[in-house]
């Protein structure tokens, strides 16, 4: 299952583990991402609270939310267990938990696309072999046919139902953290997984469907704005660039216009690793954003992805600026301040250069003394000349003559 949007993760143990997980729920996301920035378009500019409100355009929002997303998914996610008949499958398979559902279907896509495509798989393997030369088309068909309308009626009794009430009850508990003013606990499990490369994972596997469920109803939701805050990140560029290790300071403008206008937070994460320490600093600017929101009363009506500031305000709600700019800029400034203090405001790494000037100065003097220099300034050095001198001028003068004299004759 691996794809270009998912490459293989190297090693065993939990974390090899939990990245495999998260990059297979990305790489059924990601490969559509055009399809969601297309619907969040639309309904930005067209519902009834958006930009330029039309009803006969609206009317493109709830079927491209409802049926036409989650089947993009199940198609995707079939394509990455089992090619083109896998991904048909997962198509046929996702219109079962479409239709058993009233909430949009994102995570019941996500599980009965693979699934689907993962029986037709086995099935596959077990009749190819037995299959008469001549039948392989009729089989091949019979056998997707089969599968995809049993595994559709499997979604519409039972995992469209479940999934609908775990998606319920995910939402009651984000409900339950905003009306106690707790939402900005979440950055303390969204900073540290991001940093370790698991930010598509949560974003596109966790936090975007139950956005989208919440914006159907609501038209918003403030889950689109946790995980795609480039405010966080922004602040600890800006640290690194006044305070941080000299060698690193010119790479830091170049990684903030990447991160902060081109949504890549990725640009960031090696920051953090290099002194993970660090991690409080972005902690501290996600929850203030976090916290921010809610009271500013912002929302997005759609994913931000990639999470770049253009991509905030492209699906900004109308009337929506303000509380999206103060999330922003409350999390830069906090994740700056705490990553300046945690870096000493620079003091330690302004000490490192003159120590490491001294400590080559020091080192310098053995390596250009030689013998010679050191007998010239030793308290033997004004005896040791008389002696030399007398010595050497006798044996290079004859030497030198004969020497000259003949290549001189051949040359005339």
């Amino acid at each position: 299952m691996t794809t270009d949007y998912t490459p293989a993760v190297q090693g065993t143990g939990v974390r090899a583990a939990v990245q495999r997980f998260g990059g297979h729920l990305a790489g059924m996301i990601m490969p559509n991402i055009g399809a969601f920035i297309a619907w969040g378009l639309i309904t930005a500019l067209f519902i009834p609270t958006g930009w330029l409100p039309n009803e006969s355009l609206a009317a493109l929002v709830e079927p491209m939310v409802k049926v036409l997303l989650p089947v993009l998914i199940g198609y995707t996610g079939g394509r990455m267990v089992h090619g083109q008949r896998g991904a048909v499958v997962g198509a046929v398979a996702t219109m079962g938990v479409v239709v058993g559902a009233e909430v949009p279907m994102f995570l019941g896509a996500m599980i009965i696309g693979p699934l689907a495509a993962y029986v037709l798989k086995l099935v596959d393997g077990f009749v190819q072999e037995r299959t008469k030369t001549g039948f392989e088309m009729l089989v091949d068909n019979f056998t997707a046919g089969i599968v995809g309308g049993g595994v559709a009626l499997l979604g519409v009794w039972g995992v469209g139902p479940v999934i609908e009430a775990v998606t319920k009850a995910a939402g009651e508990a984000v409900g339950w953290l905003v009306g106690h003013s707790l939402l900005p606990l979440a950055s303390v499990l969204i900073e540290p997984a991001k940093v370790l490369f698991l930010n598509n994972a949560i974003n596109h596997g966790v936090l975007s469907p139950l956005g989208v469920a919440e914006a159907s109803e609501q038209g918003e939701s403030i889950l689109f704005m946790l995980e795609t805050n480039p405010g966080p990140g922004l602040g600890l560029l800006l640290a690194f660039m006044f305070f941080g290790p000299r060698m690193l300071r010119p790479s830091t403008p170049a990684a903030m216009i990447i991160h902060f206008f081109g949504g890549i937070h990725e640009i960031y994460f090696p920051y953090v690793l290099m002194k993970p320490r660090l991690i409080l600093a972005v902690i501290a600017g996600g929850a203030a954003g976090i916290f921010t929101f809610p009271v500013t009363g912002a929302g997005l009506v759609a994913p931000p992805s990639p999470g770049s500031v253009f991509a905030y305000f492209a699906v900004t709600p109308k009337g929506g600026w303000f509380g999206s700019i103060a999330g922003i800029l409350a999390a830069t400034l906090v994740s700056f301040a705490v990553a300046a203090l945690l870096l000493g405001l620079g003091r330690g790494e302004k000490d490192e250069p003159e120590q490491d000037t001294v400590e080559n100065a020091e080192g310098a003097v053995p390596q250009e003394t030689s013998p010679a220099t050191a007998s010239a300034t030793s308290p033997t050095a004004p005896s040791a000349a008389p002696s030399a001198a007398p010595s050497a001028a006798p044996s290079a003068a004859p030497s030198a003559a004969p020497s000259a004299a003949p290549s001189v004759t051949k040359e005339a």
